[in-house]
């Protein structure tokens, strides 16, 4: 037996808040999802004027994600399982509408395990990884130094 960290809805409104924080400061209209590790969302927040289609992509971004343990634009980079080629090209038809494979979801990765996922979906990519990563520093901050979170844009356990 293990014991397992658990995302709760208090570090979810954390995250959203300091990702629409850095949304706001870029300028750029976004949702954002935080889900648990079974790709659950646990809170979204679509800021107001954002594209009504960004509810469906963030939490597809943040199912992806979690369930998968990687961000999701390297699914469908050069040498990416999901690229032409790839093992696993195709793979978002397995579970249509719930599965993304370009920029914008990132795995909550405490202490090396992953707990969770967060999708952005309402900027460019450049846009949607900055406000994605601002809420896993937003998690690390809360967190302190007992825990380590994974804060990059690059994550594939």
């Amino acid at each position: 037996m293990r014991q397992v960290l658990r995302l709760e809805l208090e570090e979810a409104k954390i995250m959203i808040e300091a990702a629409r924080k850095k949304a706001e400061e870029i300028g750029v209209l976004e949702t954002i999802c935080v889900v648990d590790d079974g790709g659950y969302a646990i809170a979204l927040e679509r800021m107001n004027g954002s594209r009504i289609t960004g509810v469906e992509i963030s939490m597809a971004k943040a199912f992806t994600a979690s369930g998968h343990k990687r961000s999701t634009h390297l699914f469908n980079k050069e040498g990416g399982p999901a690229a032409v080629g790839g093992e696993a090209f195709g793979i978002q038809q397995m579970i249509p509408g719930k599965f993304a494979i370009f920029v914008g979801g990132f795995p909550v990765v405490v202490n090396g395990e992953v707990i969770g996922g967060v999708g952005v979906s309402g900027g460019n990519g450049e846009q949607d990884t900055a406000v994605g990563t601002a809420a896993l520093e937003a998690l690390q901050k809360h967190l302190g130094s007992e825990y380590e979170v994974m804060v990059e844009a690059d994550i594939k356990k």
